[in-house]
């Protein structure tokens, strides 16, 4: 299941982070080791440094952000997330079909993330630029997501995706990687479809109703079984 989140920063948000991010020094992604080595294979971008000052700062902003995000908190329930990181894709720059490893070791830590969901925050608008879109594998068909500057998408990692060639502009992004403390997809899935159920009869019959409590009762006890902490 992919989940799609609008507005996790707002326009003058993006904005504030691409004049920064496009002032930024972009090393060729091969110097800087976040995929796996089958992965690193196929993958032709820039990536920021992980420990470069401005990177840990809108990094840490995008989590700020996603800790009030209630539809973010509804599907990933997270537990761990990997501090998020920025690429960019320019001059037919792209990353060849992969899976993301399963097991992210957290630079300069002893933190380990299980990759049980991957994120990409869109930080340039699809009319910026051609080609680039993130492409993932289901189990009927190919994905194809090129989303405004600004929102974000949830996937899994275990799903084989790539991102296309940019054969005009400039793409820049975040990814990051999210633990879930719901480590069964379709437990997750199921979950937030009944979460949004739940949400809109309250709206619709009000808090107070009997059968909105039950639903209610019926979320949190799922939760309870299957949440880890």
């Amino acid at each position: 299941m992919t989940v799609i989140i609008e507005k996790v920063l707002s326009k003058d948000e993006v904005g504030e982070f691409r004049a920064r991010l496009d002032a930024a020094d972009w090393p060729d992604a091969g110097t800087v080791n976040t995929a796996g080595s089958l992965a690193r294979l196929v993958k032709h971008n820039q990536q920021l440094d992980e420990a470069a000052p401005l990177a840990i700062d809108l990094g840490n902003r995008i989590l700020r952000k996603l800790a009030a995000n209630d539809q973010f908190t509804a599907y990933a329930h997270p537990r761990l997330i990997y501090p998020p990181r920025f690429n960019r894709y320019s001059d037919g720059g792209n990353y060849g079909f992969h899976s993301d490893s399963a097991l992210l070791h957290v630079a300069n830590s002893s933190i380990v993330v299980r990759g049980d969901m991957s994120a990409t925050l869109f930080l340039a608008e699809p009319e910026e630029y051609d080609g680039g879109e993130l492409e993932i594998e289901t189990a009927s068909d190919v994905q194809a997501v090129k989303l405004s500057a600004g929102d974000m998408i949830l996937y899994p990692s275990g799903a084989l995706h790539r991102v296309t060639a940019v054969t005009r502009g400039v793409r820049i992004a975040s990814f990051f990687w999210i633990q879930s403390m719901i480590r069964d997809a379709g437990q997750r899935a199921l979950l937030y479809e009944l979460d949004q159920g739940v949400q809109q009869a309250t709206r619709a019959l009000g808090g107070d109703n009997p059968t909105v409590q039950q639903l209610a009762a019926v979320y949190h006890n799922l939760l309870r079984r299957w949440a880890e902490t």
